[in-house]
């Protein structure tokens, strides 16, 4: 972490009484970094939807190829990574300094405990930096002016916003989030959203049940792309995202829709 990210921060107040997405998603990868309110959540949630671990590591695997494409291919060294949840295994600054120590990272959430453990663990390579903006992805102003102190804003960025426009109803205009960060990013940027969708009935209820997810059409997801080059091979299932070889293929039946876009 850069040092502007904590200096002057009081000790974050944590609700333990009221069940928390990050951290129920923690309890689902297997994490400790959770409460017995929020394993209530997750084991009810489970029991509508059993699959729901296998979609927490297939969306942290898109995570993982989506960087190393971004920074192998494409030529990223920076990220901007808003909706972080609790770090794991793999996180964005792992994932793209182990291919370049000098890539620069900037993590976004608003949940206490997150913050607590991105102080203690999202730590940099020293050629490169990683720094923390404590702020709701509604308010993209805040957090595009917090993320200019780690990152220059003339060259080319990628957005990552995995799981986090779900978590958005549409009273609060997803769309216009996702254009506000399209526009203030340089051409060669690019944005690597992946999200829930509504194609499972189970899946939709579970969803309600929780009472913070939006899950929303293929359609939808799609749209958040508008402006942007697709990259091949465009928005699909989590696993069908340029999927690694293996003689044990995942199969093609998860409710989740990723995809990467350049901006021109």
């Amino acid at each position: 972490m850069t040092d502007s990210s904590s200096a002057g921060r009081q000790k974050p107040k944590i609700d333990i009484t009221v069940p928390h997405s990050a951290r129920v998603w923690n309890y689902w990868l297997g994490g400790k970094d959770n409460y017995p309110v929020d394993r209530a959540m997750g084991e009810e949630i489970l029991a509508m939807v059993p699959d729901m671990p296998r979609i927490a590591r297939l969306q942290r695997a898109f995570l993982t190829r989506a960087v190393h494409y971004l920074v192998g291919e494409a030529g990223i060294r920076q990220f901007l990574d808003i909706g972080t949840g609790l770090p794991t295994a793999d996180n964005t600054h792992q994932a793209a300094q182990a291919i370049a120590p000098e890539a620069r990272i900037v993590y976004v959430d608003n949940d206490p405990l997150v913050l607590v453990h991105a102080q203690a663990l999202l730590t940099s390579s020293p050629e490169g930096a990683c720094d923390y903006v404590d702020a709701d992805v509604r308010d993209p102003d805040k957090i595009l002016a917090e993320a200019a102190r780690t990152l220059d804003f003339s060259k080319p960025i990628a957005v990552m916003m995995l799981g986090i426009l779900g978590q958005i109803p549409d009273s609060d205009d997803p769309e216009a989030i996702v254009s506000k960060l399209r526009d203030a990013v340089p051409s060669g940027s690019y944005i690597a959203i992946s999200d829930g969708v509504n194609i499972s009935e189970t899946f939709n209820e579970a969803v309600r049940h929780s009472g913070w997810y939006h899950a929303r059409s293929p359609e939808q997801i799609t749209g958040f792309f508008a402006g942007l080059e697709l990259v091949e091979p465009g928005v699909v299932t989590l696993t069908r995202w340029r999927p690694e070889a293996s003689p044990f293929p995942e199969p093609d039946d998860v409710p989740g829709m990723c995809g990467v876009g350049r901006k021109p």
